[in-house]
């Protein structure tokens, strides 16, 4: 059986030449990144050589990128260390209703500690209200996270236009970006727009899973989550898993960002097609998402049932985040839609090997569930 993998949201294939620098790393450049002999300044240097990959697709210096494990702990290295350094400042902390789980789940236990948290409403687009946004900003906030692109609609977020509204209004107030869904998909420029906290992950972009970097502006305050060592400045001590780093940088560098974005929209525009002639297909997604994810709804067929019915021919997408292991999407919810519609959602998201063949072989999973699984 033919693999047809739409799940890309979730995680990409890993390139061979990431995969080939990982295990480099790994089997001839294997010192601690933090030895002084020469084996250790080998091993430093190629995780010095992915930072300034990674800091210029950024457009940022390498003195404020910090490696993590991965987007869940950046996310939470931003919420809970810049609340926990601007405390003494104010209470009230802003993430949006659609936000990925480890800033929203994080926020929740902000609330939890005391803090005054809010959760700022979307549009049926899935788009900050800009106006009740601005309602939430006062002299007291600290911090707001807004995410670059949502993980399940594709809805982009006026980053830029957010950052200036939030440094206008409250301006001891940190801005965080996650961008992991955004990061070698679309342009990314945190100092030019503003944003003083941006998260990025390497699994999402052809790289293996447990790396991942946050941006901290210079002069951005953030407690540390670990102690225990002096690397990164002690931002993020610990011995850098430095063949995790390589490979992605090594992803990075390969990233072609526009010619990636016209093969994905052609992509995008033929399963919109083929899709919308489909009766009982609705689509989720607002019109100009980032073409890379797709949400849509089976409508009567619960989104589990269909998910099997498409693995079961090959194919393979998601019903809503995969950090939500089934659970009812919450973003679908914050956008207004029936519960029908939530029940049924899809999510397919494309990567830069997928093809029309993979579109195909969706299209008629689809109709072969529509027809044949009981409805719910």
């Amino acid at each position: 059986m033919n693999i047809h993998y739409l799940d890309n949201s979730a995680t990409t294939q890993v390139c061979e030449e990431a995969a080939n620098a990982a295990l480099r790393m790994m089997r001839e450049n294997y010192g601690n990144p933090s030895s002084l002999h020469k084996m250790g300044i080998a091993a430093e240097a190629a995780v010095e050589q992915a930072r300034e990959t990674i800091v210029d697709a950024l457009g940022v210096q390498a003195k404020n990128v910090f490696f993590t494990s991965g987007g869940t702990e950046a996310n939470n290295t931003a919420i809970f260390g810049a609340a926990e350094a601007l405390k003494r400042r104010g209470d009230r902390v802003i993430v949006s209703a659609i936000e990925h789980s480890s800033v929203y789940e994080s926020a929740k236990r902000l609330a939890q500690l005391g803090f005054d948290v809010q959760f700022a409403p979307v549009n049926e687009n899935g788009v900050v209200d800009i106006d009740a946004l601005r309602g939430l900003l006062n002299e007291k906030t600290i911090l707001v996270s807004v995410m670059a692109v949502n993980n399940e609609t594709g809805s982009v977020q006026p980053t830029e236009r957010i950052a200036k509204l939030v440094h206008a209004l409250s301006p001891e107030a940190l801005f965080h970006c996650d961008a992991v869904q955004a990061f070698c998909k679309m342009p990314l420029k945190p100092k030019k727009w503003g944003v003083d906290l941006m998260t990025v992950s390497a699994h999402k972009i052809h790289a293996p899973k447990g790396c991942g970097a946050l941006y901290i502006r210079e002069g951005a305050r953030v407690m540390p989550l670990l102690y225990g060592g002096e690397q990164q400045h002690k931002v993020r001590p610990g011995t850098e898993s430095a063949p995790l780093i390589a490979a992605f940088g090594t992803a990075v560098s390969l990233a072609d960002i526009s010619g990636n974005m016209s093969r994905i929209r052609a992509l995008n525009a033929y399963a919109k097609e083929r899709l919308a002639a489909i009766e009982g297909v609705a689509f989720n997604s607002p019109d100009d998402a980032l073409p890379y994810i797709i949400n849509i709804s089976a409508e009567g067929i619960r989104s589990e049932t269909m998910l099997h019915h498409l693995e079961s021919r090959g194919v393979f997408v998601s019903s809503s985040s995969a950090c939500a292991k089934g659970k009812r999407s919450y973003v679908l919810e914050a956008m207004g839609l029936p519960d029908d519609r939530i029940d049924s959602s899809l999510r397919i998201s494309f990567s830069k090997y997928n093809t029309e063949e993979d579109i195909d072989a969706l299209v008629e999973g689809l109709k072969s569930g529509l027809n044949t699984l009981q409805r719910k």
